[in-house]
């Protein structure tokens, strides 16, 4: 089911493409294409078809894009961040209501004033 939907999704892209190209530049466009002379579609009966094949395939392609998403997701178990926690993280969180292992801020930085070592805590440690 998802390889026939990959395949019309790129006829439809490839489609897309050559349709948009073949179109009349309107001017902006850095001064490149539409100037004169008759291009391969001129009229304006021809720029009403190019304008609504545009329109039905850019329909095309968010309906199969859409599609090929809601396809890919379908099978996708629900995680949670927690589930993918390392059982050593979970052994080094401290039980509420415990001081870290170095003490609080306040003490670390006296004892780093004083010149005793600072034991290491979670944290990273600010370089001098």
């Amino acid at each position: 089911m998802e390889t026939v939907l990959i395949v019309i999704h790129l006829m439809v892209v490839i489609a897309l493409v050559a349709v948009v190209l073949l179109q009349r530049s309107e001017g902006g466009a850095l001064g490149i294409g539409g100037g004169g002379g008759g291009g391969f579609m001129s009229g304006r009966g021809q720029a009403n078809a190019l304008t609504r094949a545009t329109a039905i395939l850019g329909a095309a392609f968010f309906f199969t894009s859409i599609t090929l998403t809601v396809l890919a997701n379908r099978n996708r178990a629900p995680t949670s961040v927690f589930d993918q926690m390392q059982p050593q993280q979970q052994q080094q969180q401290t039980a509420p209501g415990q001081p870290p292992a170095g003490g609080n801020l306040f003490d670390q930085l006296q004892r780093q004033e004083q010149g005793a070592p600072v034991p290491p805590s979670g944290a990273p440690q600010p370089r001098p």
